[in-house]
């Protein structure tokens, strides 16, 4: 169980390949009231390559995720075992990790992506500094400071989205199913 566990706290590190370091992005919490009616129930499975180690495989991980005005609510599992959870309400975000899980998964990082995929572009836009931009392209939208883009998001199908973020170095591939019932 203990390999389990590290394969999928690699993915899960992936984003951050040393001991966090200050972020390269600026750091989004939206609150989820800007989602308005927005509602979203998915299991979802993420796979991360590091950007540096292109033909090396990609790590997974499964995830159920429920957003919607009242918060965010993310569980990441391992081989049916929950490692991390993670809740938003706009104020606090909580944190529940596997003892296991290393301290090099950033939740503040995991946020920030799930902030620019699932909030519309005029809150991200809102709550970006002085400098930096959320701009619609042909592909998708990227994240840019001084015009160079830092993060490019594109949505190939409506179950599919992948970040390139060459500022931190990986590549995330989200896909996307409605969770039952939802």
């Amino acid at each position: 169980m203990n390999r389990r566990l590290l394969l999928i706290t690699a993915l899960l590190t992936a984003c951050a390949s040393k001991p966090p370091a200050p972020s390269a992005l600026p750091l989004l919490r939206l609150p989820p009231a800007a989602l308005g009616s927005a509602r979203f129930a998915l299991n979802q499975r993420l796979s991360v390559t590091r950007l540096d180690q292109p033909d090396a495989p990609p790590q997974r991980v499964e995830v159920q995720l429920q957003l919607d005005a009242s918060g965010l609510l993310l569980a990441g599992f391992a081989f049916g075992q929950r490692v991390l959870l993670m809740q938003w309400n706009g104020q606090d975000l909580s944190v529940q990790r596997h003892p296991m899980l290393p301290a090099e998964v950033d939740t503040d990082r995991m946020l920030r992506d799930l902030c620019l995929t699932f909030w519309p572009a005029e809150a991200v836009r809102a709550a970006l500094p002085e400098g930096w931009a959320w701009v619609d392209t042909a592909a998708g939208q990227e994240l840019q400071l001084g015009g160079q883009a830092r993060l490019a998001l594109s949505r190939p199908s409506t179950k599919l989205v992948e970040i390139v973020n060459t500022a931190e170095g990986y590549r995330l591939l989200i896909e996307s199913q409605p969770q039952e019932g939802a």
